[in-house]
């Protein structure tokens, strides 16, 4: 299936898992009253108008978003946006708040558990399945479903702790509320639940800001044997931007969730979080959500249901909705825009939390933990109100979303969607067998004389097999650069000597700043400059050690805990602190990542260049490698990584050195305000 905008009335069939039958009852109600009627029974509720479309309206967002996660872990679809309103991670079991009615996340996450069990969902590797993506309008929930037994209820058998091995009989779910606002509903609904984490951020001003609750703050971690599931991070200040939401993702979200290996990943997507909304007043820019998107995707095997919340600001709600649908399409997102330096007060949230979850994760705990700042106080004294339309202020963070907003359109117009998305050049015949067939197989070669001149620079590259392999890669090349293709996969019989000269040809050409991941025995060309334009991250050095600000080695992490925390806590921040207009990854000889880590490691580097990425692999007798990167290249998600497993102490070790070493200069590195 490609992509659908839904609104069929036979999904009536879908079950609204609620407990209260009174408060359905009362909504149901709402329907027949007039207008005095609603405005009394609004005011018994905090920030609800209700209307007598308001029950048909929120049967309708429930069933979208159950539609949707039916539709993707029966395989259907890959994953999907439930385009709704009324938003719903306010709404608590019998009480209608903040605009919500019915916790359209909270149930669908239930339903999911208790309809599909997640489990069969895990077996294989979805990403290696058909690429169906649906984007989901609305659908409608029966009355006679709102009366099922349910989400106080906790499924059976649950992870007694964040570390237990995900063999237990558990459906995990990772909810994700990036709204600006704390979905306190879904806090409470799960927080004594450890089958179910549940991630936030929100604008929280030392509790000063609506919902005005204590139990938004960072030490809010769950309740009982959910004590850890729930991760609160709390902005205390506005203006937040790129670079703060992607911190408070490397830094706290995605090590917690590798570590709790969900099988299915919910959004409570809000873009009142992004530029230019009144109630927000951050400065995040759309393309900035199509990135924590792409984030989102390498967990669960790629099953990300998103399912919209708020957002006031329509030109920023809807380009942010659009790089999100980008981001589920396996389209590239264009590179983040703005000083990639967290502020102060995110560093100090950011801190904080990490602080409150060490002693539940040990993803967390292994890579060192600084003293909690000091708390700040949950007053309701001073709260902040939202800004007032026509306002001075209001116009002029209006003013400035809409250049943002043009800056970002111009940004598209100018550096297109390339028309072929993956391409890859083999050196085996019969190797583009094993290709998934959206996947171009390239065949093309650089002219004689161009590839001659590259291959003088090495005497490898002379040999009749490697002189044909440079000049696959130097086409594959040129279409990168020329905007035709976005990421490719080559091989090479010299994979040392063709990074280097790929190296070259990319500066002598259209970019500016390249960063090379090096895997193996692959070693920095003694005569590069060290001019900024190329940041040089060797993994499986000899040792860990900052060799300059741009030339990084790190001795190969010996266990997945291990890998993952060097490639979240240096390779990205380093990799997104950089802006690289080009990733060049090359897999040399003996390089020692298993397919699966490789598989991410490609995934994740999407991102920083907007998805240009060239990966040179040395030649190997199959071509699986190969087609299991071209496939992550496309947007397919990566294999799991299996279990996790706690870091070496000596991996840890080199980890905090090198952050030590660099932070100072690459702002996206650190985890704690500085001192």
């Amino acid at each position: 299936m490609g992509t659908a905008l839904v609104y069929h009335e036979d999904m009536t069939a879908a079950r609204l898992l609620w407990e209260d039958p009174e408060y359905v009852s009362l909504l149901r109600g709402t329907q027949a009253l007039d207008t005095q009627e609603l405005q009394a029974l609004s005011g018994q509720y905090d920030a609800v108008y209700f209307h007598p479309s308001t029950f048909h309206c929120a049967r309708l967002a429930v069933g979208a978003a159950l539609q949707l996660v039916d539709a993707v872990l029966m395989g259907a679809v890959h994953n999907g946006l439930a385009l709704v309103r009324p938003p719903g991670h306010h709404s608590q079991r019998a009480a209608a708040n903040g605009f919500c009615v019915f916790n359209n996340v909270a149930i669908a996450a239930r339903h999911a558990q208790q309809k599909h069990g997640l489990q069969r969902c895990v077996l294989g590797w979805p990403g290696a399945r058909g690429r169906g993506k649906v984007v989901v309008g609305v659908a409608e929930t029966p009355p006679s479903a709102l009366s099922h037994p349910g989400l106080g209820s906790r499924p059976q058998g649950w992870r007694p702790c964040p570390s237990v091995s995900s063999a237990l009989p558990v459906p995990r779910i990772l909810i994700v509320d990036w709204d600006v606002h704390h979905g306190q509903g879904i806090q409470y609904i799960f927080e004594d639940d450890p089958s179910v984490l549940y991630f936030s951020w929100h604008r929280y001003e030392h509790g000063r800001f609506w919902p005005y609750l204590r139990e938004s703050d960072a030490d809010a971690v769950g309740q009982g044997k959910g004590r850890g599931f729930t991760v609160n991070l709390p902005w205390n200040q506005v203006g937040m931007g790129n670079a703060d939401y992607l911190a408070a993702f490397l830094h706290v979200l995605l090590p917690v969730a590798f570590e709790f290996d969900p099988e299915l990943v919910l959004v409570s997507a809000g873009f009142d979080s992004a530029i230019g909304d009144p109630e927000g007043q951050m400065q995040a820019t759309p393309e900035c959500f199509g990135h924590l998107t792409q984030l989102l995707q390498v967990l669960a095997g790629g099953r990300v249901c998103a399912v919209l919340e708020g957002g006031y600001h329509l030109e920023s709600l809807s380009q942010s909705v659009c790089m999100v649908v980008r981001a589920l399409l396996g389209d590239p997102v264009p590179p983040l825009s703005g000083p990639m330096e967290p502020h102060r007060s995110a560093l100090e949230s950011i801190q904080s939390v990490r602080a409150a979850q060490a002693p539940h994760w040990t993803s967390l705990r292994q890579q060192g933990s600084a003293p909690t700042p000091r708390p700040g106080t949950c007053s309701t004294d001073g709260r902040t109100s939202p800004l007032s339309p026509g306002g001075p202020t209001f116009k002029a963070a209006e003013a400035q979303a809409s250049a943002v907003l043009s800056s970002l359109l111009g940004q598209l117009h100018l550096h297109p969607t390339p028309p072929v998305r993956t391409a890859v050049t083999l050196t085996a015949p019969d190797a583009a067998l094993g290709l998934p067939p959206a996947v171009l197989h390239q065949e093309g070669s650089a002219p004689q004389e161009e590839t001659r001149a590259w291959a003088r620079l090495h005497e490898a590259l002379i040999q009749d097999t490697a002189f044909t392999a440079l000049g696959k890669v130097l086409h594959l090349l040129k279409g990168i650069l020329d905007g035709q293709v976005s990421s490719g996969v080559a091989t090479t019989p010299a994979a040392a000597a063709t990074l280097d000269v790929a190296l070259r040809c990319s500066l002598s050409h259209r970019a500016q700043r390249v960063l090379c991941v090096a895997v193996g025995q692959l070693d920095r060309p003694p005569d590069l400059a060290n001019d900024g334009r190329t940041l040089w991250l060797d993994i499986r050095g000899k040792e860990a050690a900052a060799l300059s600000l741009f030339h990084v080695s790190m001795p190969l992490p010996g266990t997945t805990g291990a890998f993952l925390s060097c490639v979240l806590a240096l390779v990205l921040p380093l990799a997104y602190g950089f802006r690289p207009d080009l990733v060049l990854m090359a897999l040399g000889p003996a390089q020692g990542l298993q397919e699966p880590h490789a598989a991410l490691l490609a995934a994740l580097l999407r991102g920083p260049a907007g998805g240009r990425v060239l990966v040179l692999v040395e030649q190997e007798p199959t071509s699986q490698l190969a087609g299991i990167l071209a496939r992550v290249l496309h947007g397919d998600a990566p294999p799991s990584l299996g279990p996790f497993s706690t870091a070496p102490p000596e991996d840890m070790q080199a980890l905090l050195y090198l952050r030590g070493q660099l932070e100072a200069q690459w702002k996206m590195l650190q985890v704690a305000a500085p001192s």
